[in-house]
């Protein structure tokens, strides 16, 4: 046989056998989670650094359930969807809203929460929700969020409310900013609004006109073998004992 078909024959051998190995396990697959290092009760980072909240524990559970290893990544929360479609993470499992902005960059699970958008304010202000949505005042929401972009192209651009958005990093942040007087109100989450009650001084003051959103965990389009993956995950979660006992925990 001549060299050139022997290394043909070669070559094709390896290709069959190549073709029937079995795939990698799937316990071999290592994702990494990109999460908001201060949005309890949904992720943050607990005083001993390790990353916690509801989502974490429900993507831990998940990747036992469905065969593979998770790590938790804190990342900007402006920077978080810039981060996963760079391949700096696999994933977003941290309280983010579905929104139609946000699909035509990202791909989305099935929905696992609803979520309604309120004014945290100090718990001895007399002030109504349309007082503070006027008269120049300062109102506090995380940057990069979806009532951030909601209350600027609606209040702000469209009706024309004459406020002050003020940005922060966090929703925790900016309920700091309220205690201590710098802004009347934060606009944020109802669950980080009633973690926040809890823990300061302060009350929620009611909705602000913003429609109700749902969580999903966020994918690279591509990547639709891990999107059915998270979403089978998420349905047996849904379905187990250990989804109520999750709400439990984190006062859901």
């Amino acid at each position: 046989m001549k060299r050139g078909m022997l290394w043909s024959f070669v070559c094709a051998v390896l290709l069959v056998g190549m073709a029937g190995a079995p795939a990698a396990p799937a316990g071999d697959m290592e994702l990494i989670n990109g999460i908001d290092a201060n949005f309890p009760p949904f992720s943050y980072v607990d005083k001993n650094g390790n990353p916690d909240g509801f989502d974490v524990q429900a993507v831990n559970w998940i990747a036992e359930e469905m065969g593979f290893k998770v790590t938790h990544k804190p990342i900007d929360w402006d920077a978080i969807i810039p981060s996963l479609r760079a391949e700096k993470i696999d994933m977003i499992a941290s309280g983010m809203s579905i929104t139609e902005k946000r699909k035509e960059q990202v791909a989305f699970t099935n929905p696992y929460w609803t979520i309604t958008q309120v004014l945290v304010v100090p718990e001895d202000s007399n002030l109504t929700v349309e007082q503070i949505l006027s008269d120049g005042n300062k109102v506090g929401v995380q940057r990069g969020t979806s009532e951030a972009k909601w209350i600027q192209e609606n209040l702000i651009k469209k009706e024309g409310r004459d406020f002050e958005l003020v940005m922060y990093d966090s929703a925790p942040l900016s309920v700091e900013d309220v205690v201590n007087g710098r802004i009347v109100a934060a606009a944020m989450d109802d669950a980080p609004a009633v973690d926040a009650v809890k823990k300061k001084p302060v009350k929620i003051l009611g909705r602000f006109g913003m429609p109700d959103e749902s969580f999903g965990y966020a994918v690279r389009k591509e990547d639709k073998e891990l999107l059915e993956t998270l979403n089978e995950g998420l349905r047996r979660l849904m379905a187990s004992p250990y989804w109520e006992e999750l709400k439990s925990k984190y006062e859901l």
